[in-house]
């Protein structure tokens, strides 16, 4: 279904060792508003969806997974020199202790992801809602990231994101309204 191509969909680079924004940024690598939690909502949902907005719905949720890829790679470039006193200062020593410098979904807090952060209503207009929530609270987390950190490199990457986020938004408020009509037109026999 996918041609994986070996690259980023945006550069990713960091201009120093920085564990505490690493912490940060599992957010929107284990959160509830995670870029995993996006993908697997919008690719969950697509089997339920109108044929109308199904394609929507693959090629967001597929690049959610290349977003999440972007957070990997940051995450592991912040961290790939600390050491373990760093990693105990910025407070990853308890993943340090379970999982080394290997990533796990868990958000900046240490809780591990669960199915229970993605929903799907099974009513089109009620989940395309659900999904422009999802990409706002996204694009504020971003935002609020940008805002935690002086190193403009990882600050460009995070910008890409965020807007990324924005034109999800606005391509699922299409989508609402391209359901609304088809629901609102007459069917004549």
């Amino acid at each position: 279904m996918w041609v994986y191509e070996k690259k980023l969909q945006y550069p990713v680079r960091v201009s120093k060792c920085d564990p505490m924004m690493a912490k940060f940024l599992l957010e929107q690598y284990g959160g509830a508003d995670g870029e995993l939690a996006a993908a697997l909502r919008y690719l969950n949902q697509r089997y339920t969806i109108p044929d109308k907005v199904i394609g929507l719905l693959t090629d967001i949720g597929t690049e959610e997974f290349a977003h999440l890829e972007m957070i990997a790679t940051m995450v592991y470039k912040l961290t790939k020199d600390a050491t373990p006193e760093q990693m105990k200062a910025a407070g990853l020593g308890a993943h340090f202790a379970s999982h080394d410098s290997a990533l796990f979904y868990a958000n900046a807090s240490g809780v591990p992801w669960t199915a229970s952060y993605i929903q799907a209503k099974g009513d089109p207009i009620a989940d395309l809602y659900e999904d422009i929530a999802a990409e706002e609270k996204a694009r504020a987390t971003y935002q609020w990231l940008i805002d935690m950190t002086d190193d403009v490199d990882l600050q460009d990457s995070l910008k890409f994101l965020r807007e990324r986020e924005i034109v999800h938004s606005l391509r699922f408020r299409e989508a609402v309204e391209i359901l609304k009509e088809q629901r609102d037109q007459r069917t004549f026999f």
